[in-house]
C-alpha cells in the first residue's frame, strides 16, 4: 500500500508541475521583449474611385434612403451655409448612434454627399474585410488609426483629393446620448490644411438606436440635423485653442435645438450655452433624459403658433 501511495504521489507532483495550457512558464518580466503584432487593416481607396462612387449612389438612392425613411422621420435645418463655402470642409458632429452616419450623408445635398468620406474606426469597421467592404462601399468609410495599425490612407490624404470628412472627435459613440470631450485631430487637419470646419449637432439617434441596440426602435422615431456657420481658424490661434472653439459651436447647434436660435445665439455669446455633456447626476438619469425624441416642429416654429392662437 505505501508503495502506491507513493505513486500516486509523485503523479500529482508530476501533475501539478506539468504545462497542460499555453502559458509560458517562465515569468513574463523575464522573457525578451517582443513587440505586439500590429492589427491588419482593409484598404478601403478603391471607394473613392468613379466605378464605386457610382455604385454607392446606387446603393444609397435606391436601398439606404428608402429604408432609412421608412424606420426614422428627419428634420434638416441649417443647410444654406452650405452655399456659403466650397468643398473640401470637415464635418464635425456628435457620435451618439449609428445612425448619425446615414442621417448626416442623406441629409446633405446630392452634390456634397457624392464628395463627402467618413472617418470610422479602424479596429471597429476595418478589422474585417466584410464589414470593411460594406462600411466603405455604402458610406464612404476610410480608416482612421485608434490602437495602432497600418492604414492605407490618412484624413490628410484625402483631404487633398478634394473629399470633405465627417469626423466624430468624441472618437466612440456616446453611452448615454450626452456629447463627451473632443479630440484635437479635426481641429489640427483644419488648421494644417487650411480647410474649414462645418460644425453639425443632431438629436434623436440615441433615442432611436442607442449603443448595443441593432436596429431603430419602433414608432418611426423624429430626428433632427442641424448645421452650423464654417470655422476657420483665426490669424495666430494655435490647435489647442481652436479645438474648443469648434466644440462650443456644436454645444450652440444642440442649444438651439431646445430653445431658439436668438436665445441660444444670445447665450454663447455671454458664455452660457448649457454645457453639452448633461448633468452630473446618476447613469439611468443621464440615460432617461435622452430617450425622448425631438418634436417634429422646430422650437421657433411651435412658439409662433402658440403666439398667433
Amino acid at each position: 500500500m505505501g508503495f502506491v501511495s507513493e505513486g500516486v504521489d509523485d503523479v500529482r507532483r508530476t501533475a501539478r508541475g506539468w504545462r497542460w495550457g499555453r502559458r509560458a512558464q517562465v515569468p513574463r518580466s523575464a522573457e525578451p521583449y517582443v513587440p505586439a503584432a500590429r492589427p491588419r487593416v482593409f484598404p478601403s481607396d478603391w471607394s473613392r474611385r468613379p466605378s464605386a462612387v457610382a455604385a454607392r449612389e446606387v446603393a444609397q438612392r435606391g436601398g439606404l434612403e428608402p429604408l432609412f425613411r421608412s424606420q426614422v422621420r428627419t428634420r434638416v435645418e441649417g443647410l444654406d451655409v452650405l452655399e456659403r463655402v466650397e468643398g473640401p470642409v470637415i464635418f464635425v458632429a456628435n457620435h451618439a448612434s449609428h445612425l448619425d452616419t446615414p442621417l448626416i450623408l442623406l441629409s446633405l445635398p446630392d452634390a456634397w454627399r457624392r464628395r463627402t468620406a467618413v472617418a470610422a474606426a479602424a479596429d471597429y469597421f476595418f478589422d474585417t474585410w466584410w464589414r470593411a467592404v460594406g462600411s466603405s462601399l455604402l458610406f464612404n468609410t476610410f480608416p482612421i488609426d485608434r490602437r495602432g495599425g497600418t492604414l492605407t490612407a490618412t484624413p490628410g490624404e484625402v483631404l487633398a483629393d478634394g473629399w470633405s470628412l465627417v469626423i466624430y472627435p468624441e472618437g466612440t459613440r456616446s453611452t448615454d446620448g450626452w456629447m463627451s470631450g473632443f479630440r484635437m485631430g479635426a481641429a489640427w487637419l483644419a488648421h494644417e490644411h487650411g480647410v474649414p470646419v462645418v460644425p453639425v449637432a443632431h438629436r434623436g439617434t440615441f433615442a432611436a438606436m442607442p449603443r448595443g441596440q441593432g436596429w431603430p426602435g419602433r414608432g418611426r422615431r423624429q430626428l433632427t440635423v442641424r448645421f452650423g456657420e464654417p470655422l476657420r481658424p483665426r490669424e495666430g490661434e494655435s490647435v489647442r485653442d481652436f479645438a474648443p472653439r469648434v466644440r462650443d459651436a456644436v454645444a450652440a447647434l444642440l442649444d438651439e435645438e431646445t430653445t431658439t436660435w436668438w436665445e441660444a445665439r444670445g447665450r454663447a455669446a455671454r458664455g452660457e450655452t448649457p454645457d453639452p455633456s448633461g448633468p452630473a447626476v446618476a447613469t439611468w438619469r443621464r440615460v432617461w433624459a435622452q430617450t425622448d425624441s425631438p418634436p417634429t416642429e422646430p422650437t421657433s416654429s411651435r412658439r409662433l403658433a402658440v403666439w398667433r392662437r
